[in-house]
């Protein structure tokens, strides 16, 4: 069998010309750039800077970078900023854990069991058509105003995305592959571990990084309502003193943990995922 190559030589038009040779087009994105989502950012900031140092801005409505960094320091230094971040990250990461592990929980359930599905996702889809941050005052009287009511509201507000996108990788696994792991008599807990789990895994990290996202989100409304501590109470503090810095200093912290927390989710996704040949790859 011969090889079929890449480039297709053509005829010349007159005797004594070299050939011309027509090259594949390449219709790929190209090769990854080191840290090209820091491009995006980078240039806002940038942008951000000039606009600041031109007086374009109102300084009283949009502080300049120098001005954000200089209260962040000094909220840090005097031991306000480290509290806050500290009480933010304990809030997200056990909403979030609870979620995550609902998620998958109700996910595999659904996914595997006709009588799981009927009685999970039509509760599942149901619960996503209620704005979850509506459930905040339900919550308040049925967990008090303390904690637990914010822990719960993320929790939800993680669950559902993981659900969504694990149960529909689930139902979108191809049925030959079912096929062909019961002729070769595999268990029920050989199949999940080597049809189930792969199959399922592109799915399930799409929703972990809309889970991730939307931790961040719920937590810093949770955190003007009735809190003491955390980044969204520090916002809401400044907000009624009218220090838009500090306002900025903690949606830029917000904006800090959602990248790198995303980042995060793709670096371990591209990992457990290289046998896959993707444009993204």
């Amino acid at each position: 069998m011969t090889a079929v190559t890449t480039t297709t030589a053509v005829p010349p038009a007159r005797t004594g010309e070299l050939p011309q040779v027509r090259r594949r087009r390449r219709l790929s994105p190209g090769r990854r750039l080191p840290a090209a989502r820091l491009a995006g950012p980078l240039l806002v900031l940038v942008l951000w800077a000039a606009a600041s140092a031109a007086g374009t801005l109102d300084t009283n409505a949009v502080p300049a970078p120098w001005t954000v960094l200089r209260t962040a320091a000094r909220l840090w230094t005097d031991g306000t900023l480290p509290t806050d971040v500290l009480t933010s990250l304990e809030r997200a990461g056990y909403g979030f854990a609870i979620g995550l592990a609902a998620g998958v929980l109700l996910a595999l359930a659904a996914g595997l069991s006709r009588t799981g599905e009927a009685l999970i996702d039509g509760t599942v889809q149901l619960n996503r058509a209620i704005p979850t941050l509506g459930l905040i005052p339900l919550f308040i009287l049925w967990l008090g105003i303390g904690e637990t009511f914010k822990v719960a509201i993320i929790a939800i507000v993680v669950y559902i995305p993981v659900y969504l996108n694990t149960h529909a990788a689930l139902a979108g696994i191809d049925s030959r592959y079912v096929e062909l792991a019961e002729v070769q008599g595999l268990s029920r807990l050989a199949f999940v571990r080597q049809v189930v789990i792969p199959g399922a895994l592109p799915g399930f990290f799409v929703g972990l990084r809309l889970g991730v996202t939307g931790s961040w989100l719920g937590l810093v409304v949770l955190e003007q309502i009735n809190a003491t501590s955390g980044l969204g109470y520090l916002m809401f503090q400044a907000q009624n003193y009218g220090r838009t810095d500090v306002i900025l200093v903690g949606l830029l912290i917000y904006g800090v943990f959602g990248l790198v927390s995303d980042s995060a989710v793709r670096l371990v996704e591209r990992r457990v995922l290289s046998w896959r040949r993707t444009l993204s790859s």
